[in-house]
Order: C-alpha cells, then structure tokens, then sequence
C-alpha cells in the first residue's frame, strides 16, 4: 500500500483588517513583499474587530450595520463561509441596558481552548467558555462599585482593551474610555481599578481613582507585568501590572493619540502615532508621522520616510496598529482615510500595502 506523503505547509503572514465597509485579509509569505488580498467579508458592514484564534485557527469578526446592529461572526474554514457564533450577546433585563456595539472579541489562553472574551458598548465585558456558542456577563466588572463614575469618551463608553496574561492564568486586565484601566486576579471575578498616577484633566480631580479615559493598552509579550497605555492625556508605562503608572509622554509633539504597538522581542521597544488633540483629531501638523522608543519612553525618534508629510489630516484607530511575531517582525498600520502601511525594518522606513480601503478601524498581523 503506497504511503502518503506528507506536504509541508509554508508559513504565511495574514494581516486582518476590519474597515468601515467589510473585513479584508493580506496573505504574504515570511519575506512579506507581495500580497494577496482576499474579501471583503461583510460588505458593506462595519467590521470594527477582525482577529484570528491561534489556538483553533478559527477566524472572528464583531460586526454592526445601522439597520441590523451587532452581530459576531465566526469562520472555521478560512473564511470561506461564515456564521453567527449565538444567538446574541445581551444583558439582564434589570440592567436597562442595550448592546450598542461590540468593540473587541480576545481568544483566552491556549490553557483554556474554549474561553472567548468580548468588550462591548456600554461599558461591558462578556465571557464565554463553549468557544463562542454561549455567552454570559461578567458581573464583577458590569456592576463594579465605581460604574456610575464611568462616562462614555468620544466613541461612547466601551471595554475596548482585553489583556489576559499569559504567564497567570486568573488574571486578566481591561481598559474602558472612559473609566480607566482594571485589573482581576481571580479570573473576573473581582476588579481593581489600576489608574495610579495617570492624568484625567478633564475631570474635577486630575487624579481620580477612575475616570481615566485609556484609548488603547498593550503588554510587553516577554514581561507581562509592563504594561503601556496611550491615554487621553498622555503616554504612560506601569512596570507593576497596572500598580502605578509613569508618565512617558516627553519627547512627543503631543500628549493625546490612539494607537500604539509593542515589539514581540524587544520588551522596550513601542510605537505611537500622536494626534494634535482632542478637538483636532489628526496627526500633528497634517503630517503622518510614527514615534518610536526602544528604551521605554526614555527617547522618541521621529519617524517619516514612507509616509505622506503635507495635507495628512488622517486618524489612525485605537486597534489599527500591530506588529506580527516574526524573527524580524513587520508594524503595521491602518488610517481612516484607507492607506494600510507596513514596515519591514522596525518603522524607519515604511511601504504602502494598499489603498482605497474604506476606514480602517483594526489591524491585526499573525503568522499562521
């Protein structure tokens, strides 16, 4: 009987991308200089999540459109097909609340195959522990003793940032525009806000205990207990899970931004795309400009070549930045005018991967 040979899969980089007018993947091998583009999933949709569960290689997708509104979709092929993962998420009925939309979906740990998080608008996290079929609230966060001092931020009130740590498995953080950065160590079942130190001054008292407005957190992928946030008021680094926070925010044109990207081997390496402010939501001096650190905040170097330096009056979103995990990893970032770019050498200089993609609102890099 003849044996069957076995075909070595070459390893390829898709970077997911969700827009304002569907979900796009860009497959690429390891060299990462040409692209296939495949989409988009959801046309005509709000895709305001697109990420893949490395743990099943099942794809996600949170959508919205203003007639059907929320929905989360899954893909076990690729996505070739596409279904919805249940019936809806939905809150208790003495809550009074509605599910506006949903901001994040985060696979757990490979420890856990089957738990899947999703951070909503109005400021809510939902959990799930059958893969995506059922889903239930996390009260201890949804009823949090300080809720009637969160207030929603310019895109409403939402958990927009889930960060389960990978070296313990009861501890997870989340970060809520506006409320702040939280932190359970008994797997959700109680919260600590972690706000120490970090600036809200539009608020009566500049440091509260919650209120903070985070616009996006992400961990150092060696060291878990450094975390950065760029907030509404300025960039910031906790070297103690979220104990206390320093403010890194010198060097930069601006304290206010949105996106930021963490190295996956060089644990103080970090990237930001600072903005004018709050009520000019452009880069600085309508020029796309990236900033980058590689001692913690210590220094920031300017970051242009590639990119457009006159009448850039463009956004890039709290989830349209990453980095992939190769050996010599890539960055890459989406704008709200639709150019995708990407840096092969740490962001000194950068490459148009594509353009004319409706608002770009997540970029997601993984080696599959």
């Amino acid at each position: 009987m003849p044996v069957k040979k076995k075909i070595k899969r070459t390893r390829e980089v898709h970077v997911l991308v969700g827009t304002h007018k569907g979900g796009f993947r860009f497959r690429s091998d390891l060299r990462r200089r040409s692209w296939k583009v495949d989409g988009p999933f959801f046309a005509g949709a709000e895709v305001n999540h697109l990420t893949r569960d490395p743990r099943k290689g099942h794809l996600w997708a949170a959508t919205h459109t203003a007639w059907w509104g929320s929905d989360l979709q899954v893909s076990r092929n690729g996505g070739k097909t596409w279904r919805k993962s249940c019936e809806g998420l939905s809150f208790a009925s003495d809550r009074g609340l509605t599910l506006n939309r949903i901001w994040q979906v985060v696979p757990d740990r490979p420890s856990r195959p089957e738990t899947m998080w999703c951070g909503v608008d109005p400021g809510a996290l939902f959990r799930s522990d059958d893969g995506g079929r059922n889903w239930y609230e996390v009260e201890g966060l949804n009823r949090h003793r300080t809720r009637d001092r969160w207030q929603p931020g310019g895109g409403g009130l939402m958990v927009h940032g889930i960060l389960p740590d990978p070296a313990r498995e009861n501890r997870i953080y989340v970060a809520i525009s506006a409320a702040g950065c939280f932190r359970s160590d008994d797997d959700g079942r109680t919260w600590l806000p972690r706000n120490k130190d970090v600036l809200a001054d539009f608020l009566p008292k500049p440091f509260p205990e919650v209120g903070q407005c985070v616009h996006h957190m992400v961990m150092n992928p060696r060291n878990p207990d450094q975390l950065f946030q760029q907030n509404h008021c300025g960039v910031y680094r906790s070297r103690n899970g979220g104990a206390d926070w320093e403010d890194i925010s010198e060097g930069l044109p601006s304290r206010f931004g949105f996106p930021m990207a963490a190295h996956p081997h060089e644990p103080e390496t970090l990237v930001v795309v600072p903005e004018v402010g709050p009520f000019a939501r452009y880069v600085c001096d309508g020029r796309l400009t990236v900033y980058r650190t590689k001692n913690g905040g210590k220094a920031w170097r300017k970051l242009t070549r590639g990119l457009p330096q006159k009448n850039a009056y463009i956004q890039v979103l709290r989830h349209a930045m990453q980095t992939d995990t190769c050996d010599r990893p890539a960055v890459y970032f989406g704008t709200t005018s639709g150019e995708l770019y990407y840096s092969l050498d740490n962001g000194d200089t950068w490459q148009l991967l594509q353009a004319h993609l409706p608002r770009i609102y997540s970029v997601e890099a993984v080696v599959v």
